[in-house]
């Protein structure tokens, strides 16, 4: 382990770090909503993206998913993972083994945690987003891609569609399609590609879900 900082997680007034302890304590990582074996779309849409397997990576939400595994795997080198969970990121270093040395840990709110300027070639989000109800959140999220993707860096960011759930874990979500996702990001970014995905949830629900991948001017 390189690093891991630990903030204050506070969403509304929730303890969001307490909150998301509880959700990946209540069952199995296959049975969660979002459970993919393997998050295909996001580790294709890096691939397409060009960056050079030195290339400093930070998976925003990583969760409990397999996204940094394959990365290792396909020998990307300099990976970052930040979630609001700390039961979670524990999970995930427990089943790397020792090659969990190879990856930075942080544990923190996305929206506020202090992120080094300009350091990462690649911004991946799965699922975060969607949860920031209030303008104020989506702004401080935004600030916070510009600042710590270098300049021609990549930001890629999977959310729910017009048609997917209203709700998640318990807490309300957005839902956007491909044109107003590319609007709370602005112009600071150039919008590369949208892709559509059908995620079928373990308990045989589909949910449609949008992913935006941008450049950073």
């Amino acid at each position: 382990m390189r690093t891991t900082e630990i903030h204050a997680l506070h969403w509304c007034g929730m303890d969001m770090q307490a909150y998301w302890d509880r959700v990946y304590s209540g069952a199995k990582p296959s049975e969660r909503s979002w459970f993919r074996p393997h998050l295909e779309l996001s580790l294709a849409l890096i691939e397409r993206s060009g960056v050079d397997h030195g290339a400093a990576i930070l998976d925003v939400g990583g969760g409990e998913s397999t996204l940094t595994d394959d990365l290792m795997a396909a020998g990307f080198r300099d990976l970052t993972v930040l979630d609001a969970s700390q039961m979670a990121l524990e999970r995930i270093r427990l089943r790397l083994g020792r090659a969990e040395e190879k990856v930075s840990w942080i544990c923190g709110d996305v929206l506020a945690v202090e992120l080094p300027r300009s350091r990462y070639a690649l911004w991946h989000d799965r699922a975060v987003f969607h949860f920031l109800t209030e303008r104020s959140q989506r702004v401080a999220y935004v600030r916070q891609a510009a600042l710590a993707v270098k300049p021609g860096g990549h930001i890629i960011v999977g959310v729910f569609g017009p048609e997917g759930p209203k709700q998640c874990s318990g807490l309300n979500v957005m839902r956007y399609d491909s044109r107003s996702l590319d609007e709370e990001f602005g112009n600071r970014f150039r919008l590369v590609e949208s892709v559509e995905e059908l995620h079928q949830t373990p308990s045989g629900a589909t949910q449609p879900f949008v992913y935006c991948h941008w450049v950073v001017l």
